[in-house]
């Protein structure tokens, strides 16, 4: 399903670009509809999508709103294909979990970006891995393609010993989604005949993230 209200990473995302218009934009992990997404809410950006597989859980209308798409395993660390000093903002939104090598990946990604560029990562927070069970994650344990815990201490100090500035870190935490949870369950319901882990998300606090500068 695509995003109805704007996403957490594009209002922080925006907040920090200046009113800039043209942002070339490079998401790593590009699945889920991102780049309709993206182009629904920044249309003017130029956006290259970067993941395993282009097809993962997207249309062929997400497909023609990718500028580019590379295909990619990032544990190889093999990112030639990307240009250097290139991009406005990089988008790592719920990847490097999912990567053993993830703390390797993020700091040869950090070249690929502009100077005064921005970085916006998120991902679980290590409290997660004591939240109840549930369809589709929200116990950390419950995908089980996590294969590495990171704290936000860990990822401030990995821009840091880069020389990036942190903005922002904190949790993902909208009052808003939380007062709409009754709503959100509701709707799933009717539409999908039961209710994602995610619309629980907000409530338990269950991704932290950085937003940092180049």
């Amino acid at each position: 399903m695509r995003a109805i209200l704007k996403p957490f990473k594009i209002n922080t995302i925006l907040k920090y670009v200046d009113g800039k218009s043209n942002l070339k934009i490079l998401d790593i992990g590009s699945g889920n509809h991102s780049a309709y997404v993206t182009k629904k809410w920044i249309p003017n950006c130029h956006y290259t999508g970067i993941d395993k597989v282009i097809n993962y859980n997207n249309d062929e209308l997400d497909k023609s709103m990718m500028d580019c798409f590379i295909e990619l395993d990032l544990t190889q660390l093999k990112f030639d294909a990307i240009p250097d000093n290139n991009f406005d903002v990089i988008i790592m939104n719920h990847v490097i979990e999912h990567l053993y090598n993830g703390d390797e990946v993020l700091s040869l990604l950090m070249p690929k970006l502009k100077q005064g560029g921005i970085f916006f990562i998120e991902f679980p927070s290590e409290k997660s891995v004591t939240f109840p069970s549930m369809r589709d994650t929200l116990n950390f344990f419950d995908d089980p393609t996590h294969c590495r815990i990171f704290s936000l201490k860990e990822i401030c100090n990995i821009f840091m010993y880069h020389n990036f500035k942190i903005l922002k870190a904190g949790k993902n935490r909208s009052l808003l989604n939380i007062l709409l949870i009754p709503v959100k369950v509701v709707y799933q319901l009717l539409k999908i005949g039961y209710v994602p882990a995610n619309v629980f998300w907000d409530l338990f606090g269950f991704a932290d993230y950085v937003v940092a500068k180049k």
